[in-house]
């Protein structure tokens, strides 16, 4: 019992460690070797838990959007509240000015990742301006354009995340929100005043 415990335990510190490593250096900025460095285990351990780096990247990328679909289900059912939770969850949960978004930060090497995890980016993305468009549609007058909304939202904010990594200042992420916000306001979507 207590090797499947341990077992477990040692696979969660390496999905952390990858997301992580994912986040802050891209995922073609490490390898299998700094993973094991920072778990404390050699390279080989690694592929008892995971046969390729690939299958990490996706594994990251599944737990991230089952985190989002747990985060989602639990948000307010105002949608105005749900989109000012999503901000913050940008801001504070994917740590703007630190790190990135794991899905956003697999895009600038897009044509040397493979298909799978271009899948599983895909469906974070997907599962997300899904979520926004809903948000959205609540309101009558924005259900023709909220595929639009949504997607500009979700994109907003990656570049929010981004641009803010590179100054490694969160007011950066700040400013482009509070744009959007405007933005969003001028097409008459009600949102809740800024905390």
């Amino acid at each position: 019992m207590t090797a499947v415990i341990e077992t477990s335990t040692t696979r969660e510190e390496i999905l952390s460690v990858a997301r992580n490593l994912i986040q802050t250096r891209s995922y073609l900025g490490f390898s299998f070797q700094d993973v094991a460095d920072r778990v404390g285990i050699r390279k080989p351990s690694l592929y008892h838990h995971f046969p390729t780096k690939e299958a990490l990247g996706v594994e990251v990328l599944h737990e991230a959007t089952h985190a989002f679909r747990k985060w989602a289900a639990a948000t307010s059912p105002v949608a105005a509240l749900k989109l000012s939770a999503y901000f913050e969850l940008y801001r504070w949960g994917l740590r703007a000015g630190l790190a990135v978004c794991p899905a956003g930060a697999l895009a600038p090497g897009w044509d040397c990742i493979e298909p799978k995890l271009r899948r599983a980016v895909r469906s974070l993305r997907d599962e997300q301006v899904e979520w926004l468009s809903g948000v959205f549609s609540a309101d009558p007058r924005n259900r023709r354009r909220a595929g639009v909304l949504a997607a500009f939202v979700f994109a907003a904010c990656q570049g929010a995340l981004l641009s803010a990594r590179m100054t490694g200042a969160v007011e950066d992420f700040d400013t482009v929100i509070a744009q959007v916000r405007t933005a969003i306001a001028v097409k008459k979507f009600k949102l809740a005043p800024k905390e």
